[in-house]
């Protein structure tokens, strides 16, 4: 007969896992704290998982086996792929900015380009933009103080230099902003926007909320594909700029989902 002490402790180490993969790293403390057990017991749990290849144990707590999901590049790499198509993508969408505008602008590579391309525009006075993503707001830091740069704050997610929970959303909640331009990993007719981590993709949710307009950016290569995390359905955001170089069959079904699609030329 399976000892009980046994099952608990298998299902345990099979939330450990779940845990790791979604936050990336995890502390012996917290753990103990969480499944009210001694640092003795989580620190062999995870030498036993370590030696399983189910994660990799480091000080103080455990990361996943692998540095990153398959799925997600790291930001600089994302940075130098489509770059091209990208800059289009970024000077379509800040085209729509009118001076006197308020501006959510979500952490991404197409993004960056978004805050280049505004920088670029002399024109635009008394915008204020809020981020979370350092990148975006050190490339629209040459525009101050024609542009004003607030970040939200939160907890720094390293793969893509982002801000998130905790504490990421407490400004998206006090503000109405014009415009919110948000970064996904797919965009999809069945399954809609997704994002491939879970704590950006709520970071999008509260964007959508705390903005009238909602603008999605996604270069060519993320149409019809589909990550880990929703963000939300088709007809919730009002307008996706692509590339010219999306499949057309994917597009046309895209916009028979209630999607508005401009390809940017």
């Amino acid at each position: 007969m399976t000892d009980v002490a046994d099952v608990a402790a298998d299902t345990r180490r099979e939330r450990i896992v779940s845990m790791v993969l979604e936050h990336e790293f995890v502390r012996v403390t917290d753990l103990a704290g969480l499944f009210g057990v001694t640092s003795v017991t989580i620190r062999a749990d995870l030498e036993l998982l370590d030696r399983q290849g189910s994660l990799r144990r480091v000080r103080g707590g455990a990361i996943p086996a692998k540095p990153a999901r398959a799925a997600e590049p790291s930001f600089e790499v994302s940075l130098g792929s489509a770059a091209v198509e990208k800059t289009r993508l970024a000077r379509h969408a800040a085209a729509l900015v009118v001076s006197g505008e308020s501006l959510v602008i979500d952490a991404g590579t197409t993004t960056t380009f978004l805050a280049r391309a505004l920088v670029a525009r002399p024109e635009l006075t008394d915008v204020v933009v809020f981020t979370n993503s350092l990148r975006v707001a050190v490339e629209l830091e040459p525009a101050i103080p024609r542009i004003t740069v607030l970040l939200t704050g939160g907890t720094l997610r390293p793969a893509t230099h982002a801000l998130v929970d905790p504490m990421g959303a407490l400004m998206l909640e006090r503000i109405n902003a014009d415009t919110v331009f948000l970064a996904c990993h797919g965009v999809d007719a069945a399954s809609g926007i997704t994002g491939v981590n879970l704590l950006e993709a709520e970071m999008k949710r509260k964007m959508l909320g705390a903005s009238r307009r909602h603008v999605v950016v996604a270069d060519s290569s993320k149409l019809g594909r589909t990550g880990l995390a929703p963000i939300c359905a088709l007809p919730e955001a009002d307008l996706l700029i692509t590339g010219r170089e999306a499949d057309p069959q994917v597009v046309a079904a895209l916009r028979d989902g209630g999607l508005t699609v401009d390809l940017a030329p």
